[in-house]
């Protein structure tokens, strides 16, 4: 197979950097669901990269350290070997999480080879918490953005895990779909473009055109965390989003826009866990991702 417009299918079994256990069985599930033989039928180039390995969460905590935070660091690193090796072969990766936290060694990955790297981040959330404002929920999947950004209280290994700090310039940065407008207590993002979930409702192809307007010409990770979703109209993210999130259709909608973005080079699917979503559901995330690359 040619490499030249393949995406390649990276697993990453992990529910280190969760609150619990299920987000490690996300890649299996998926693949189960039918997510290559989808991708194929679209017309999508695609090879299976298979799995890293798999690191099942559990309470391990050093002292004034977020929850196993090691073993989540040495994670990264490895998303971020096995990610770079997909783009030295030229293709693109498509990285199944897990944690949101994945996007922090993918990032890494494409900065090394792309500085100007952009990050669309489809996402309930904008993961933002600092380990010192949250001491008694130590849970590094909510402050992923915040070590990308080397935002001042992130946990030092976690935000040196790439060649350069900060990973992300903040003004490379979109939010885009979030529910929960106050995380950035402490102002330290203004530059970030911040596209609300009402936005993307009312339009939700205009917004992803402002989207990728402030992309511009950079190549781009897209990250879609599946807690942007209303969890009544599919039930598949490990923390559930509900009457606040969008539907579907809608997110369909602006996946597709947003994939025939030019400068994509990644996308990561995160935080879909099987123990919540029955087949219809998995079935429905696979369906986004088909409909995200299939425009590509």
């Amino acid at each position: 197979m040619d490499s030249a417009g393949t995406w390649a299918v990276v697993g990453v079994p992990s529910s280190a950097a969760a609150h619990s256990r299920g987000l490690e069985k996300a890649p299996t599930a998926l693949r189960a669901a039918g997510l290559l033989d989808a991708l194929r039928g679209a017309g999508v180039g695609v090879r299976d990269d298979g799995d890293l390995p798999t690191a099942t969460w559990r309470a391990h905590r050093g002292p004034g350290e977020p929850n196993d935070a090691e073993r989540v660091t040495a994670g990264l690193r490895d998303v971020r070997e096995r990610v770079g090796a997909v783009l030295d072969r030229g293709e693109r990766p498509l990285v199944l999480g897990g944690e949101c936290t994945v996007t922090i060694g993918v990032v890494a990955a494409v900065a090394e080879r792309h500085p100007e790297v952009a990050l669309v981040y489809v996402d309930g959330g904008q993961d933002l918490q600092l380990p010192p404002d949250h001491p008694d929920e130590p849970i590094l999947d909510s402050m992923g953005v915040a070590h990308l950004l080397d935002l001042p209280g992130t946990w030092e290994p976690l935000a040196a895990l790439g060649h350069r700090r900060p990973l992300l310039d903040g003004e490379r940065l979109i939010f885009f779909g979030y529910s929960d407008g106050e995380e950035d207590t402490h102002g330290h993002v203004p530059a970030a473009v911040r596209i609300p979930v009402d936005e993307v409702l009312a339009d939700p192809e205009g917004a992803a055109r402002r989207a990728l307007a402030a992309v511009g010409d950079s190549p781009f990770v897209l990250h879609f965390d599946a807690d942007v979703l209303d969890y009544l109209t599919l039930p598949a993210a490990d923390i559930p989003t509900y009457g606040r999130g969008l539907d579907p259709a809608t997110l369909g909608r602006a996946l597709r826009a947003l994939g025939a973005g030019p400068g994509l080079r990644a996308l990561v699917c995160a935080e879909v866990n099987p123990d919540h979503a029955d087949e219809p559901a998995l079935r429905g995330v696979v369906t986004l991702l088909t409909g995200a690359l299939a425009s590509v």
